[in-house]
């Protein structure tokens, strides 16, 4: 199972275990991760589920997709080049320890 570990933005880091194939959007809502909305379910029809992927991570992330670029458009804090859609990352053993940063605010 792969670690996440999403960093608040008072700098508080929560790490918790993933199931393979899930969406880092999912895994941090099962697990009770607050600064996640996802209020479409995983959709990609809103942008309540930015995240910054950390610096180190972004190769084997990888960049957003043309639909999940659209989406991002209408992110609520400040969109950066490492702004991602946490629904739209999938969690692997290749992501293990990923981590994430979360906005300030989803709406």
């Amino acid at each position: 199972m792969p670690d996440v570990t999403y960093i608040h933005p008072d700098g508080r880091a929560e790490t918790v275990n993933a199931r393979d194939g899930d969406s880092a959007m999912i895994t941090a809502m099962q697990s009770g991760v607050d600064g996640i909305v996802g209020e479409c379910g995983g959709g990609l029809v809103c942008a309540t589920r930015h995240v910054y992927v950390d610096d180190s991570w972004m190769e084997r992330v990888g960049t957003a997709a043309a639909d999940e670029d659209e989406m991002l458009e209408g992110v609520a804090a400040e969109r950066s080049p490492n702004s991602r859609l946490s629904c739209q990352i999938k969690m692997s053993d290749a992501l293990d320890g990923l981590v994430l940063r979360l906005p300030d605010r989803q709406f």
